[in-house]
């Protein structure tokens, strides 16, 4: 693949845009600048740098992002910042996508890929792949409130019971949560239904991948595609 070529497949703007950035000796490979922007290189596992910045190529995107309060999902955001600000504009402009979405309140675990057919299989309803929450709530958690969480509650404009695929009490005011469905507003629907309030909403986990302890709000994690393919539930 030429080097322009496989510049503009990971982002970093037009073919002639790309052809400037070689040409302008903004790009390394292997530690010394390239200035031909048709010199030809084999993309897989290719490291290279763009203006001192390391990058590996990568057929598709896969990574996690910490999501923080106060971010949409949304390239065009109504009333607050777009999470796809806090991701290099590489990604953005390569065209990775949320996995599912997260209300603008609720935070934690948010995958992105531009990888159209694994955004069907983890967000397909057959599927049914599990996301686990962490859930402050407004009132006391009770024993009742968990039991009714398992067995079911209704929820407006669903012809029968809605349930958990688990639940317990983590503590006075808390709980976790894990749902195999995606309705809109869920959780905080089936709390509601349940007799509580949600105060926080905490994602922490999608399928098998869980949310790295270590990484912080609107930091994000690249993914090996053994990871993802695990959190498909493959």
């Amino acid at each position: 693949m030429t080097l322009e070529r496989l510049l503009h497949t990971q982002g970093f703007g037009t073919r002639k845009e790309c052809r400037t950035l070689v040409r302008q000796g903004r790009v390394t490979i292997g530690g010394r600048a390239c200035g031909d922007p048709y010199a030809e290189f084999e993309p897989a596992g290719l490291q290279f740098t763009v203006d001192g910045e390391h990058w590996v190529y990568r057929d598709k995107v896969y990574l996690a992002l910490n999501k923080p309060s106060g971010y949409e999902c949304s390239r065009n955001p109504l009333h607050h910042p777009s999470v796809f600000s806090l991701l290099p504009p590489q990604l953005v402009r390569r065209g990775v996508q949320p996995v599912g979405r997260l209300d603008e309140d609720t935070t934690g675990l948010l995958l992105f890929t531009d990888d159209g057919q694994f955004i069907h299989a983890l967000t397909s309803p057959r599927r049914g792949i599990a996301k686990v929450y962490e859930v402050t709530a407004r009132h006391p958690v009770s024993d009742a409130l968990i039991t009714a969480l398992i067995a079911g509650v209704r929820l407006r404009d669903d012809p029968g019971p809605v349930a958990a695929a688990a639940c317990s009490k983590t503590g006075e005011h808390t709980l976790r949560l894990t749902l195999s469905g995606g309705r809109y507003h869920q959780v905080k629907r089936m709390i509601a239904a349940a007799g509580n309030r949600v105060e926080a909403l905490h994602r922490v986990a999608v399928g098998s991948y869980a949310l790295p302890d270590w990484l912080p709000a609107k930091g994000w994690v690249w993914l090996e595609a053994s990871e993802v393919m695990r959190s498909r539930g493959a």
